[in-house]
């Protein structure tokens, strides 16, 4: 083979500027070298491709067709690197994130399995510190994802939907509410009520069913861990509010009960977040959308 990518890039640039000087300046050569390699070309070629008239460059009928197959050539190069180039960035990199519910790193490593089998590149790390403050930790630059329970209504962030879950309220089998097919907020007004979110602008439980009814319960505590919520509702300390996947196993033993609270439920709608950039890592995009199609947990 006669001509490669360095002959077309050079044809090409003399043609676009007009000399071979600034042919040489645009492909960061001496003029010297360049008009060596053209000449060598030439030679091996045993034809000229350019005509020198003063200080205009030519065009001969072989360079003609030599700077046709240059445009073609090249522009295909060129779309091939910028092509691999992004498919290297986007199979390594580190994903940091977080979600607002501790019990969710129960069902998060599975997911984690999938992604790390099509992306082993990518260095996921969780960041526990951030799991009751995504949002803020996404706004400080700590965080590449957060995953949260309600809509992310932040200029500075993006987001998209994952899935929905049910919150069900969880007590003891013996409890008396538990004999109920559903419950209201007047069933709560006596209760001592876990609830993961203090203060109770951010309980799920308050804004759509309690505040709403005007009912306030005897007493209200933060319980961050499910298994301590779990531990204490089964003891009859207390009734406590928590997604049916995360207390399915108490359920199939029959050690605590659930209710769902309204008769249509009380739901979450589950949602992605990320810093607004111009364009997301490729393998950001990917893993969620590999949390919505796994998602709901134990779906």
């Amino acid at each position: 083979m006669i001509l490669d990518v360095r002959h077309l890039r050079l044809v090409a640039a003399v043609v676009d500027t007009g000399s071979v000087t600034a042919a040489a300046r645009v492909l960061h050569l001496s003029q010297p070298a360049l008009s060596h390699q053209l000449r060598d070309v030439e030679e091996r070629l045993g034809a000229e491709l350019f005509q020198r008239q003063g200080r205009r460059m030519v065009l001969t009928g072989p360079g003609k067709r030599v700077l046709e197959a240059a445009r073609k050539v090249v522009a295909e190069v060129d779309a091939a690197e910028v092509e691999i180039s992004r498919l290297a960035r986007s199979s390594q990199g580190l994903l940091r994130l977080a979600t607002e519910c501790y019990t969710a790193y129960h069902w998060l490593p599975g997911v984690l399995r999938r992604f790390s089998a099509k992306h082993p590149g990518v260095e996921v790390r969780i960041a526990v510190d951030a799991t009751r403050r995504p949002v803020e930790a996404l706004l400080s630059g700590e965080l590449d994802l957060g995953i949260v329970s309600t809509p992310v209504r932040h200029r500075r962030l993006a987001g998209a939907p994952l899935f929905e879950d049910e919150l069900l309220a969880v007590m003891a089998p013996d409890h008396p509410l538990a004999k109920k097919r559903a419950l209201h907020a007047a069933d709560f007004a006596n209760e001592h009520v876990l609830l993961y979110s203090i203060p109770l602008t951010e309980s799920t439980l308050f804004q759509e069913v309690l505040v709403p009814a005007g009912v306030t319960p005897a007493r209200v505590s933060r319980v961050e861990l499910t298994e301590a919520m779990v531990e204490m509702a089964k003891a009859g300390l207390g009734v406590g509010l928590l997604a049916r996947w995360a207390v399915a196993p108490e359920l199939a033993r029959g050690t605590l009960a659930a209710v769902r609270v309204t008769k249509h439920g009380l739901r979450r709608h589950w949602h992605a977040a990320w810093p607004r950039t111009v364009r997301p890592a490729p393998y950001l995009t990917a893993f969620v959308e590999l949390l919505a199609k796994a998602g709901p947990p134990g779906r």
